[in-house]
């Protein structure tokens, strides 16, 4: 199973949803890097369980233990191990359908690839693999910022058919996300939000939505084609967290129902020396590589697959059962996917930035004397 993503910034995820711990291994990060706890434990605090009524009631602090690679507040050049123990974990809630497929979670797949699973909590598949994303995430956003003064901000911009207006990009900050509960920075479009998604929890539902992307500052010239296209390598990313179900880019879907008039994003050269583009239809990527404008990305999350309504199913055996969920789980996961989203843009972005050019990286560490 495929658990390492990047190229030369990489990572590796482990554990599991109902085990002892879940982590991650940093490899390729850059030395001297100021890294502390208490700055990915913030990326962490924005993903973990227990955050608002909104969320799962799994009591999760999820605090971050650097186990190696960091150094007196700096990175060594060595691989970064990070892990975070499950104290919350109730294993119990699963056992009355272990040997049971619930609909549309990954069991039975699991069960048709490896012949043996790990029923609780959905194990690998679980969405608590994702703290190592995020743990890895929060270094790579520290690299893209002190070196381009990179921003990454995502919040939630649909709630099933509750769509907010779009911000002001370059003025958006996360302390205007995290405003409300939901992440959604207009106001009145997130009570709205927060009222539907209280309304589906009662009545042991859920839903999806999407969650938008901008990251800023990115030069032009970042990306690897032809197969490792820039927008290829984000969507590979988006798609692989639990949940997604799409991914566009620029104009994405909507591109598809204009012209090439209406839709070319038309050169001009800025004042300052640089060119520019008068629209960004292209969501700051052309070529698969980037351009230097706004980079805009959106990804779609399903509604959570655990509802507490009873749901036919099969068993092991074959046999056609009723199933009856338990469990704390979300019954919306956009609010806490948002800094998902932010940890694989991050880490798609340092990889790339490395693969363009190693040495913009030796900045961060003083040259070796010459002889």
């Amino acid at each position: 199973m495929s658990s390492s993503f990047g190229t030369l910034f990489r990572i590796t995820t482990f554990g599991e949803s109902h085990g002892g711990a879940v982590g991650v291994v940093v490899d390729g990060c850059p030395s001297r890097v100021p890294i502390t706890a208490e700055e990915i434990q913030h990326d962490l605090d924005r993903r973990r369980p227990g955050q608002s009524r909104i969320t799962t009631a799994r009591a999760e602090e999820d605090r971050c233990e650097i186990l190696s690679g960091v150094f007196e507040g700096l990175t060594l050049g060595t691989p970064i191990a990070l892990l975070v123990h499950n104290k919350d974990a109730r294993a119990s809630d699963y056992e009355p359908f272990k040997d049971v497929y619930r609909p549309s979670h990954a069991d039975y797949t699991y069960d048709a690839k490896f012949h043996i699973r790990n029923w609780r909590g959905g194990g690998r598949a679980s969405a608590r693999e994702t703290i190592g994303r995020v743990a890895a995430g929060a270094i790579a956003r520290k690299v893209l910022r002190l070196t381009l003064g990179a921003e990454i901000v995502s919040w939630v911009s649909r709630v099933q058919d509750i769509e907010a207006p779009p911000p002001e990009f370059d003025k958006l900050t996360e302390s205007d996300v995290d405003a409300n509960i939901v992440r959604c920075p207009d106001g009145p479009t997130a009570e709205r939000m927060i009222e539907r998604i209280s309304e589906v929890k009662k009545q042991g539902d859920s839903v999806g939505g999407t969650v938008d992307c901008i990251i800023r500052d990115i030069p032009g010239g970042i990306g690897e084609p032809i197969f490792d296209k820039l927008e290829a390598d984000l969507a590979k990313a988006m798609m692989s967290l639990p949940a997604s179900k799409s991914f566009e880019v620029g104009s994405g879907l909507s591109g598809t129902y204009m012209r090439g008039s209406e839709h070319n994003d038309l050169f001009y050269m800025a004042d300052e020396g640089y060119v520019g583009t008068r629209t960004n239809r292209s969501g700051g990527i052309q070529g698969g590589i980037s351009n230097g404008e706004h980079i805009f990305l959106r990804v779609g999350f399903k509604p959570v697959a655990t509802i507490l309504r009873p749901q036919k199913t099969v068993n092991k055996k074959g046999e056609e059962v009723e199933l009856m969920p338990r469990g704390r789980h979300d019954p919306c996961v956009l609010p806490r996917a948002v800094p998902l989203v932010e940890a694989m843009a991050a880490l798609v972005l340092c990889d790339h930035l490395m693969r363009h050019g190693a040495v913009e990286f030796l900045s961060l560490s003083p040259p070796a004397p010459k002889r």
